[in-house]
């Protein structure tokens, strides 16, 4: 399942512009702020998927009947970029654990790359829902290695995957190879650069949200 966020006219398209808008881009809290606020747009979404409970809740005046989520929900990121949208994911689900992951791209002299994933803290995650964020899905790569090193932790109920923009190859691709997945997308674009960046794209998350790195 794809949902496609800003094909529907809503204020995600306010803080997806600002992402893209190179004349922004010197300005990382904005960046990263709206990195976060798209997780949070993201966030009350997914969590009308939820399973929910009735409660008892005891106010001043008397007892309120509510229902209330029941799954144990875990986020993942992928470091460095996907940590300005964990907070935004935290915002809403406050109480959730945190999954972690390093994965980057090696590039080679031929113009190919892979992917190497070096870190991995990860909670228990059978039966729960799991939310890995990536800011950016170009080839899926990324998104493939990480879900392969959490799921040797656990199945869980449901995964979700949340991205600011992703590729049209990507999405085709986190399709295939992950049918049971919900995929939330800000935005698609339809080009990859031979190196497989995303055109139009926003450039490098990592480095607009906290700086410029010597690594490739």
């Amino acid at each position: 399942m794809l949902f496609h966020l800003s094909q529907k006219n809503s204020i995600i398209n306010k803080m997806i512009a600002q992402l893209r808008n190179v004349q922004l881009h010197e300005d990382r809290l904005r960046f990263r702020k709206n990195m976060e606020r798209l997780a949070i747009c993201m966030a009350y979404e997914i969590s009308k998927t939820l399973k929910y409970e009735g409660v008892s809740i005891t106010t001043p005046l008397g007892i309120s009947e509510m229902e209330i989520p029941s799954d144990r929900v875990v986020i993942a990121s992928i470091l460095r970029a996907g940590l300005a949208m964990h907070e935004g994911f935290l915002e809403i689900f406050d109480d959730a654990d945190s999954a972690f992951i390093s994965s980057y791209r090696k590039h080679h002299k031929d113009g190919s790359f892979e992917v190497n994933l070096e870190y991995v803290t990860c909670p228990n995650l059978e039966n729960a829902v799991l939310i890995l964020a990536d800011p950016m899905v170009a080839t899926g790569a990324s998104i493939d290695s990480a879900l392969e090193a959490l799921l040797e932790y656990g199945q869980p109920r449901k995964i979700h995957i949340a991205t600011a923009i992703a590729s049209t190859n990507g999405i085709d691709h986190l399709r295939r190879k992950h049918k049971n997945a919900v995929i939330w997308a800000g935005d698609i674009d339809e080009e990859l650069t031979a190196k497989s960046y995303i055109v139009p794209g926003l450039g490098d998350a990592g480095d607009l949200a906290f700086g410029p790195k010597l690594q490739e």
